[in-house]
C-alpha cells in the first residue's frame, strides 16, 4: 500500500438505529448538512462530514457517537445507512491501513473528549433494564393503531392544552417499555408536497400496557399552536386510526432491579415516561426497596399534567415534589430551586450505587438540572463532574430533551 492510499483511511461518523430516537437534534445541530433522513434512519454523509462535533454533545442518546475506520472504496454510503437496523461491526484492515486508523483514532479520539465534556460521555441502558425492541414498523410498514381514548389533563381553563392518548393494536404485537418513544406519520404533505416529517412522543404508559394487558399504550401530547403533528393527534376521536413507527429507543429505560433509587426530573409532558416508570412499579414491584423521588415543573397547577391523578399516588410509592414558576403572589420556582432545598438528601441517594437519575422535558431545563446538582454535590463535598460521567458510563444517568 503506498503512503497516498494508507492516509485515505478515514474515520467514518455513523449514527446507530438502535439507539436513536428520531429527535432530529442532530440534524438541526449540524452546521454543514452532514446528517440527514429519511422515513427510517438518520444517517451523516461521509463526503459533508468535517469533524466539527457540534452533533455530539446535544445527542440526548449518544447514538450519534458511533464511528467506523473504512478503507477508500469502503465507505458506507447513504443508501446502506437508511436500510440499516443495527451497525455494522468495524471491518477488517490490511497492515497498512491499521497504522493509518491508529493515528486517526488519536485524533478523533482528541476531538471527542472535547466534545463530551460536560455531557457526561456516551449514554448506556441500565444493567438491569429489560432488552427493548426497536425499529419493527416504519414508514413503508407502519402499525395501525385504533384510538381508544383522548382526554384533557389540564385544567379546562389552563392555558396549555394536554392530552392523554390512548390507542390500542388489536391483535397487533407492538412491544414496547416504559421509556421508549414512538413515531405518529401525520397525514398529508407539507408545503414543499413532500411526506411530513414524522412526530416522535414518548410512552406514557408501563409495559403492560394503559390498562393491564389491554395491548395499548399511552401518550401525553400539548398542543402547539401552529403545531401539525399536535394538532392532528389532540383532535382525533375514538375509533379513529393512526399510523405509527417505532419503537424507539434502548437507553432511557426504566431499570427492574427492586433497590434501584429513580429520581425523576421533568417538566410539562416531560412527564409521560415517568407516569410509565411509576406505573410499572406500582404493578410489578410494589413495596420494592429503591425510592421513586419526582421533581416536575409547571407554571401552575392547573397546567401541570395529570395533577389530580399524582394527588392520589401514595407517597411511600412515588415522593413527589410538584413545582410552579407562576403562583399569583409568589416567587418563581422551578425544579432545580426544589432540588437545591433537598439537597443534603438528593446527595445521599447520589453516593448509592443503586441510584439512577433520568430528566426528562424542555431543552432549557437541562443546564439548570445540572448546575443545581453541581451544586448540592459540592456543599456536600461530592464531585458532581466525576460522579456524572461514572453515573451516565454505568447507565445510571439519562437525559432527553426537546
Amino acid at each position: 500500500m503506498t503512503s497516498t492510499e494508507a492516509t485515505a483511511v478515514k474515520k467514518q461518523h455513523l449514527i446507530d438505529p438502535e439507539i436513536c430516537i428520531r429527535c432530529n437534534t442532530c440534524e438541526a445541530t449540524c452546521p454543514v448538512g452532514a446528517v440527514t433522513h429519511d422515513d427510517t434512519n438518520y444517517v451523516v454523509d461521509v463526503e459533508k462530514c468535517n469533524f466539527c462535533m457540534d452533533c455530539i454533545s446535544p445527542c440526548p442518546t449518544g447514538s450519534i457517537d458511533n464511528w467506523r475506520t473504512v478503507a477508500p472504496g469502503r465507505v458506507y454510503s447513504l443508501s446502506e445507512q437508511f436500510s440499516w437496523t443495527e451497525l455494522p461491526k468495524q471491518g477488517e484492515l490490511s497492515d497498512g491501513e491499521t497504522a493509518a486508523a491508529e493515528a486517526i483514532e488519536a485524533e478523533v479520539g482528541a476531538l471527542l473528549a472535547e466534545a463530551h465534556k460536560g455531557s457526561g460521555g456516551k449514554a448506556v441502558a441500565p444493567a438491569s433494564a429489560t432488552k427493548p425492541s426497536v425499529n419493527l414498523y416504519s414508514r413503508a410498514k407502519p402499525m395501525v393503531a385504533t384510538v381508544q381514548g383522548n382526554f384533557r389533563i389540564t385544567a379546562a381553563g389552563a392555558e396549555s392544552d394536554i392530552r392523554h392518548i390512548v390507542l390500542g393494536f388489536g391483535e397487533q404485537a407492538f412491544p414496547v417499555l416504559e421509556g421508549q418513544s414512538i413515531g405518529v406519520i401525520v397525514p398529508g404533505t407539507r408545503a414543499d408536497g413532500k411526506p411530513h416529517d414524522i412526530r416522535l412522543y414518548s410512552v406514557a404508559s408501563a409495559r403492560d400496557g394503559e390498562k393491564r394487558n389491554g395491548n395499548n399504550l399511552s401518550l401525553t401530547i400539548k398542543r402547539a399552536e401552529q403545531g401539525v403533528g399536535s394538532t392532528y393527534m389532540c383532535n382525533l376521536k375514538v375509533g379513529d386510526k393512526v399510523s405509527i413507527t417505532g419503537p424507539f429507543g434502548s437507553t432511557f429505560l426504566m431499570p427492574n432491579d427492586t433497590n434501584a433509587n429513580i429520581i425523576m426530573i421533568c417538566t410539562g409532558t416531560g412527564s409521560a415516561p415517568f407516569r410509565g416508570f411509576t406505573e410499572r412499579r406500582r404493578r410489578a414491584i410494589e413495596g420494592a426497596a429503591g425510592k421513586l423521588v419526582m421533581y416536575m415543573g409547571a407554571r401552575t397547577p392547573e397546567e401541570l399534567p395529570y395533577f389530580g391523578p399524582l394527588q392520589k399516588v401514595p407517597q411511600l410509592l412515588l415522593e413527589k415534589h410538584l413545582v410552579y414558576s407562576r403562583l399569583p403572589g409568589q416567587p418563581k420556582e422551578y425544579v432545580q430551586d426544589r432540588m437545591r432545598k433537598h439537597g443534603p438528601e438528593l446527595v445521599t441517594l447520589l453516593k448509592s450505587a443503586s441510584t439512577h437519575v433520568f430528566i426528562c422535558g424542555l431543552r432549557g431545563m437541562e443546564a439548570g438540572v445540572d448546575e443545581a446538582l453541581a451544586d448540592i454535590c459540592r456543599a456536600e463535598r461530592l464531585d458532581w463532574s466525576a460522579l456524572k460521567p461514572d453515573m451516565r458510563g454505568s447507565g445510571r444517568y439519562h437525559v432527553e430533551t426537546y
